[in-house]
């Protein structure tokens, strides 16, 4: 059994650096190679986190390194080409979010890697931020008790003004669906993480900074199998409390029958159980220095763990279908102006966009 795994990737964005952070901080993972195609830039990013080789085209990458694993660092333009390289080749694939660019083809790119018989992980890494985590292990130790709502109000303070993103991700002004497509799919897939599966859903988006296209703000009521709600507060224009507003982009409230447990914006989890004080939870909160206390890095391990050892495996693409099925539902609602059930819902049916009716 192999006791390392052979990783590259295509991509130099912005977000890049969280990733390639993580596989360089993995010991058991050899990380041989990047593509991008401008080449410079990607030298650039080579030299910072110590990877050997660049390319130009990932075609010539992975018949060059014959990896074991892909990571797909790039825009949803380009994942079918990425993909069924690595398909046609055998090899496993990270990719990142958002997953395709409707629904239909992210089950076309299911269906790809499937036929192939190569494991399909999505980079969706909100799950794996250690606060996250720790809700989810209080949760399954009886803490909470039985769960009934969640609530997240999101802040990042990122999207206001002429010059919102412009200096990390300009393609965010483009984007005809922005907060739910781009952002509010960490909480749907961090909710199903904690609470289950969703039953129904009643949203409510707006476009505040007229300077984008996309929605940036937006209201989600969603209804779980279990009975319990959950509730998405969010736009991107205001910050919160926080020493930096993108450690975990706003605040939490998970409410069960033994008490309420609270994430503020420091990551820190405070517990108040029902009718006593409000203490403060201690626990681990993963690493300052890099995006969401190292959640890339420990979705990374995930899957390497996976590949070496075997066992289980989140974030399938498969499983992610769920996810993406909830947005879809998500623009319905808004559009129809009504409670749309996820039993019978067809989410390759959903407009394009969303449309707003006034600021």
């Amino acid at each position: 059994m192999a006791t390392t795994l052979k990783v590259v990737a295509v991509g130099a964005g912005y977000f890049s650096q969280f990733q390639y952070q993580g596989w360089r901080n993995i010991d058991t993972v050899d990380i041989a190679a990047l593509t991008n195609r401008d080449v410079i830039k990607g030298q650039a990013l080579a030299a910072r986190y110590g990877v050997p080789r660049v390319y130009g085209q990932v075609e010539e990458m992975l018949d060059r390194e014959r990896p074991d694993l892909l990571d797909i660092i790039t825009t949803p333009a380009t994942y079918r080409q990425y993909i069924t390289a690595a398909a046609e080749r055998g090899i496993a694939v990270i990719c990142q979010k958002p997953f395709g660019r409707s629904f239909g083809e992210a089950v076309q790119l299911i269906e790809i890697a499937e036929q192939a018989g190569i494991p399909l992980v999505v980079h969706e890494n909100f799950r794996w931020q250690p606060w996250y985590r720790e809700a989810r292990r209080l949760i399954d130790s009886g803490l909470l008790g039985t769960l009934h709502s969640a609530a997240f109000r999101l802040r990042p303070g990122d999207g206001q003004g002429p010059q919102a993103y412009l200096d990390r991700q300009p393609y965010f002004q483009q984007m005809p669906r922005l907060l739910v497509y781009e952002t509010a799919i960490h909480w749907i897939d961090t909710f199903r993480f904690l609470l289950g599966e969703v039953a129904a859903v009643y949203a409510r988006l707006r476009r505040i900074n007229p300077v984008i296209a996309g929605e940036d703000a937006a209201y989600i009521v969603f209804e779980y199998d279990s009975g319990a709600t959950g509730l998405f507060d969010g736009n991107r224009l205001n910050d919160h409390v926080a020493d930096n507003p993108r450690r975990t982009m706003g605040e939490l409230w998970l409410e069960g029958s033994g008490g309420v447990l609270r994430l503020d914006g420091d990551a820190r989890l405070w517990w108040k159980p029902h009718h006593g004080d409000e203490r403060q939870h201690l626990y681990h909160q993963g690493q300052s220095d890099s995006f969401g206390g190292g959640a890339c890095e420990w979705l990374q391990r995930h899957v390497v763990e996976h590949l070496l050892h075997g066992g289980s495996l989140e974030n399938t693409a498969r499983e992610y279908l769920a996810n993406l099925a909830v947005q879809e539902a998500i623009y319905r609602s808004h559009v129809e102006g009504r409670r749309i059930e996820m039993a019978g819902f067809d989410p390759e049916q959903t407009p394009a966009g969303p449309t707003f009716d006034g600021q």
